[in-house]
């Protein structure tokens, strides 16, 4: 299990045998089942989030009542409150497991000791953090410059397998419209 976590920052960085082991000795492995939270609002958040398996959500309830999903995570992606971990605040967010996941955390202060300890670890978060963040920024692009449609067709060609993937609501609430809406997209076009 560990493996994938080191697997996936020797694509970013060189880590030795003795890097490897620290990072090990760091982290925790943890299966969630399917519908189960990591976090709930009004909690701090401690931890940060590397799934290995399966696939988490990170959302909030709007004014309306409803669930808005701002990030989804699957295999070989991280997922935390940044604001809440950072801070120490308590959080606005829910981060829960779409399907039976399996993830590796690392608390703030651990993740502090291994910056010491493994300085380059630096590097392969700003490197990850860099690309999550200019997702985000594209994805905000979307939102403002494309139809409710056109932002449909768009994520469907750029990640069909995992439109398939995610419950349709949860989908239409990451792409910002309603189930309903949704619907009468996929309609259209079958």
């Amino acid at each position: 299990m560990h493996s994938k976590l080191t697997d996936h920052i020797k694509k970013f960085i060189e880590l030795t045998e003795a890097d490897e082991q620290l990072i090990n000795s760091a982290v925790v492995v943890k299966t969630v089942k399917k519908k189960a939270f990591l976090l709930q609002p009004d909690h701090i958040c401690k931890e940060l989030y590397f799934v290995s398996n399966g696939c988490l959500r990170l959302y909030f309830i709007n004014k309306k009542l409803n669930e808005q999903i701002t990030q989804f995570a699957i295999e070989n992606w991280w997922l935390t409150d940044y604001v809440s971990l950072d801070s120490g605040s308590p959080s606005f967010y829910y981060i829960q497991a779409i399907e039976n996941t399996e993830v590796i955390s690392i608390t703030k202060s651990k993740l502090e000791e291994l910056f010491i300890a493994v300085p380059k670890l630096e590097r392969y978060f700003r490197i990850v953090q860099q690309r999550a963040f200019a997702a985000a920024q594209t994805r905000i692009k979307y939102i403002y410059s494309m139809s409710d449609e056109e932002r449909y067709w768009h994520f469907n060609s750029l990640f069909p397998a995992f439109m398939q993937r995610i419950p349709q609501y949860m989908l239409a609430s990451y792409l910002g419209f309603t189930p309903q809406f949704m619907s009468k997209i996929r309609a259209k076009k079958g």
